[in-house]
């Protein structure tokens, strides 16, 4: 009988934790320009559609720039964190974590890229007051363009990238070695995982003023990919393939700056 209603709260947080998610990408794709314009103007009007956007045309300033980023983040990232999180969520059934420790752990992990939607979000107003940014969030500059690839796909080669892969790739490990018990504990593991996480993905995170800011094309491939990176099985077979084409676009980028 405990088991059972183990099994079943397990799935209820499960459920929650996936419903977050959808919502996030939801809201992601009616803040979209052009995507549900139409029935938006004639439900709410257009001050409410103005208002939606304006983090995308760089009308609004830091907090609807900044809540944007974090939405963002939590809609790729919280992704990438499902076999940690699951990881973890097996040890309940040793009593060794709860339903309150796991959202301690993953609320912590998520906090740390809400503090990177906070430099990211910086990043935008500056680059956009100096015009290297269009009104969607990209690169209006084929420079910058070729100094973001080639710091991404650098980075890809790193000893820092591998060694913080290397703890995403095995989170049951990682809680054997940094193991700390109750609510307070697991906000501190999540907090070293979220920084983990962070020294993963950053760089590749940054590629949104490639793509363009909130484009979701642009979003969805790279949650894949960051994903696909910190499996075990396959990971390690994507992440210099990976830097390989992200300094290739960077030539291709730089040759386009001095007019080759």
């Amino acid at each position: 009988m405990r088991n059972m209603v183990f099994r079943f709260s397990g799935a209820v947080q499960w459920l929650g934790f996936f419903a977050l998610i959808l919502l996030a990408w939801a809201i992601l794709f009616a803040m979209q320009p052009g995507a549900v314009e139409a029935e938006m103007l004639r439900l709410y009007g257009a001050n409410f559609w103005a208002a939606l956007c304006a983090p995308l045309t760089g009308q609004s300033g830091f907090g609807a720039v900044f809540a944007m980023w974090a939405l963002m983040s939590a809609a790729m990232m919280a992704p990438t964190f499902v076999p940690t999180l699951k990881t973890y969520r097996d040890l309940t059934y040793t009593e060794a974590a709860n339903g309150a420790t796991s959202a301690a752990l993953l609320a912590a992990y998520l906090g740390v890229w809400i503090g990177f939607s906070a430099l990211a979000a910086a990043a935008q107003l500056w680059l956009a007051r100096l015009g290297l940014l269009n009104a969607g969030g990209a690169s209006a500059s084929w420079g910058l363009t070729a100094v973001l690839l080639l710091g991404a796909g650098a980075y890809q080669f790193s000893t820092l990238k591998e060694a913080c892969l290397s703890k995403c790739r095995a989170p049951m490990t990682f809680f054997m070695g940094h193991w700390q018990p109750g609510a307070l504990g697991a906000a501190k593991m999540g907090l070293q995982l979220g920084l983990v996480c962070l020294g993963c993905c950053w760089a590749l995170m940054s590629l949104g003023f490639v793509g363009g800011v909130m484009n979701l094309i642009w979003m969805g491939i790279a949650t894949v990919l960051m994903v696909v990176e910190k499996l075990p099985e396959i990971g390690r077979y994507v992440t210099r393939p990976l830097g390989i084409a992200l300094l290739a676009g960077a030539v291709f980028a730089g040759l386009q700056a001095f007019g080759i």
